[in-house]
């Protein structure tokens, strides 16, 4: 059952807090790294066999296997998936931004290109579920940033890839697709095999293991974010229909059985309300023995003195998802300093992010949305500077670099701003 606290009784760094696995993550994924590193094409099949028991003959997902999925895919379900799409392009297109350059006296320009990052990987989760949100959510932003190529990767337990991973890869533009999963994955991506190409930066979430991974590849390649369990937090006030509440925290629940779902509300009785709600919807679950695990193990709701308070405890805890059940909620938004996505509104369940709205559900965790973003397309492009001066500009200033460059002590900086006119002098 669900734990209750009145605020004050648990840290805020304990409201999202997990028990960590006792598994050695760090050094397993190091061993893993380094075997695909040296061994290419064979660890990743070995590694299948191991870890998927599946026996893998080609690791790359061919054409034809993904136009026969999206041909006989759900012909109502290719629909959502296209609108769902469409809402995600639009959102994320308002993104898009443009270089810039200044001109200045004696011909000087200064500025800034925007250039696409050239090859991206994207993690797909296909473990416990399979997930084609996150193939939109990955793709879309990197083909609207103009990647010049999305390789995707993707566990199987059986030699193919699930047809609806597929079909949303047809759907989002996706151009190669791998048959692996798990740190190795990681590593394909980072170092390139024999089949895998490497790429330059890799997105996307998964387990301890994937993230670990994430982790220790950053610097042979960029990563967008290193992602923990799934997590909401909903305030909500006494007015709302506590099934709703409860609902919208088993969704999250549901994920894994390290997520966390925490209700922050005024009330003590809605408190109870939520609790009864919880244990009666649990048991219909399909995954209710993960959304069990998750609500004993991690589940809170913290009774606070009133929404201005509930909506400071929000900004403590930094949630990922962050849920804003009040009648007027555009009357707290600008209150809210820390927040990965925030829902507004009694009729504005966390499930809209996750499919549909358009908003990207790729979003930082544990707290990490106090300085970070969720996953949106300047994560697919880089920015270089430029600068030109001409000569005029140059002798008009050459005298200052060299002040500042000898005050650090750094004299061949100041000679290679003054020596082009020495011989004028």
């Amino acid at each position: 059952m669900i734990k209750i606290y009145r605020y004050g009784e648990v840290s805020p760094e304990e409201i999202f807090a997990r028990v960590t696995p006792t598994v050695n993550v760090e050094g397993i994924v190091a061993d893993i790294l380094a075997d695909v590193k040296n061994n290419g094409d064979k660890a990743l099949k070995a590694y299948a066999e191991k870890f998927d028991g599946v026996t893998l003959n080609s690791l790359e997902v061919s054409k034809t296997e993904i136009e026969e999925a999206y041909k006989n895919a759900d012909a109502s379900f290719v629909a959502i998936l296209e609108e769902a799409a469409d809402n995600i392009r639009a959102f994320h297109a308002k993104q898009v931004r443009d270089g810039f350059k200044i001109e200045k006296k004696n011909g000087v320009v200064i500025g800034q290109k925007i250039t696409p990052i050239e090859k991206v990987g994207l993690y797909v989760p296909g473990g416990t579920a399979a997930y084609p949100s996150t193939v939109l959510m990955d793709a879309i932003p990197a083909k609207i940033a103009g990647c010049g190529e999305i390789v995707m990767v993707t566990p199987t337990k059986t030699g193919d890839v699930n047809p609806d991973i597929l079909t949303a890869a047809k759907v989002a533009g996706v151009d190669r697709i791998f048959k692996i999963g798990g740190a190795q994955a990681i590593a394909a991506l980072a170092y390139g095999t024999e089949s895998v190409p490497k790429v330059d930066k890799i997105v996307g979430p998964g387990n301890a293991f994937v993230a670990e991974a994430k982790k220790q590849v950053f610097g042979a390649v960029s990563i967008d974010m290193i992602a923990g369990p799934s997590e909401i937090l909903v305030v909500a006030d006494a007015t709302n229909n506590p099934k709703y509440i409860a609902a919208d925290l088993l969704s999250q629940a549901e994920h894994d059985k390290m997520a966390s779902a925490v209700l922050v509300t005024d009330s003590m009785d809605f408190a109870v309300a939520v609790s009864k709600a919880l244990e009666e919807q649990i048991p219909t679950l399909l995954r209710s023995e993960i959304a069990r695990k998750s609500i004993d193990d991690n589940g809170k709701i913290i009774v606070a003195d009133n929404l201005l308070a509930a909506i400071d405890i929000a900004n403590e805890i930094a949630p990922e998802h962050l849920e804003l059940c009040v009648d007027n909620p555009f009357d707290y938004l600008d209150k809210v300093k820390h927040a990965g996505s925030i829902f507004m509104g009694k009729y504005c369940p966390e499930a809209l992010g996750d499919y549909f709205a358009g908003p990207n559900h790729t979003l930082p965790t544990s707290g990490t949305a106090r300085f970070s973003s969720p996953l949106s397309v300047d994560d697919f492009v880089k920015k270089s500077q430029f600068t030109y001066y001409t000569k005029e500009a140059l002798c008009e200033v050459a005298d200052k670099i060299s002040v500042f460059a000898n005050r650090e002590g750094l004299q061949a900086h100041a000679n290679s701003a003054t020596i082009r006119f020495k011989e004028d002098k």
